[in-house]
């Protein structure tokens, strides 16, 4: 599994590699950038795609780490829940089991206060 994975990246990467140079051989003319008050004359077009790309690519996956970020703290949450509510049910069957002693207690009408019963909680 591990070498298939390698495998994968070594292609996806020589493929990547592939179309940067192909970009860079045909997109060499050479441009100005304007970035707010900056100027940045005679760049070529190669680095301005490139760049473009990868402020993309970084964009993305900032989005992506903020929204698993908010994925997990959602999922502690629900966590956090789910235990409370496992408590809850166990403490509600303590009491439904005390409440059928008592029932049972009070239909055979014993005068014995609390039924001894070994498999109680």
């Amino acid at each position: 599994m591990c070498i298939l994975l390698e495998m994968l990246i070594l292609i996806l990467l020589l493929v990547v590699g592939g179309v940067m140079v192909y970009l860079a051989q045909n997109n060499l003319m050479l441009v100005t950038l304007h970035l707010g008050t900056y100027v940045f004359s005679d760049t070529p077009l190669f680095y301005v795609i490139i760049g473009s790309l990868l402020t993309g690519l970084s964009l993305a996956y900032l989005i992506y780490l903020v929204n698993s970020i908010f994925t997990a703290f959602t999922m502690h949450g629900k966590d956090n829940k789910i235990k409370q509510t496992k408590s809850e049910i166990v403490d509600l069957t303590k009491q439904i089991h005390k409440l059928e002693l008592e029932n049972e207690r009070l239909k055979n009408n014993s005068t014995v206060d609390e039924p001894q019963d070994k498999n109680s909680l």
